[in-house]
């Protein structure tokens, strides 16, 4: 398995093995989790009491902002850990998130969700930083507000 946590912006988005390709954030994560439960589409819509064609659209980025009662419903029997559900609900206002930043994230269990948050909301000048370096940033920037840095 390979992580492709040095995506650029403008390059097409390539993920780990367990996201095969998504057009979104949002997307990528119902999917990493759906298929980590493995459950199909339809098991995921018939758990959820959600058509598994609009879950397969929140999958493939042809939606992208569900209710936060959908995700609510989703996240229950994708067993989403707080981290996950707090991600799921975050992404579902921010489409413009990069993908390859959550599966960087979703990878490594020691990234808070704060972490991730404030990567995910940094805006850079020319090109992007990797994912790596945007996280360290983000873990100073944390570290300085609580004034231990």
């Amino acid at each position: 398995m390979r992580c492709l946590a040095r995506q650029q912006v403008g390059e097409p988005v390539r993920l780990v093995k367990e996201f095969v390709m998504a057009e979104s954030a949002l997307g990528a994560l119902i999917k990493f989790l759906r298929e980590q439960r493995g459950l199909s589409l339809r098991e995921l819509g018939r758990l959820a009491e959600v058509d598994h064609a609009y879950i397969h659209r929140l999958e493939t980025g042809d939606k992208e902002s569900p209710s936060a009662e959908v995700l609510g419903r989703l996240a229950k029997p994708l067993r989403a850990g707080k981290r996950e559900a707090e991600m799921l609900h975050y992404l579902r206002n921010r489409p413009e998130t990069p993908a390859g930043l959550v599966s960087l994230v979703v990878q490594d269990p020691t990234i808070s969700f704060d972490e991730f948050s404030v990567a995910a909301s940094m805006v850079f000048r020319g090109k992007r930083p990797d994912f790596q370096e945007i996280l360290q940033r983000a873990r100073r920037a944390l570290q300085d507000d609580d004034g231990n840095g």
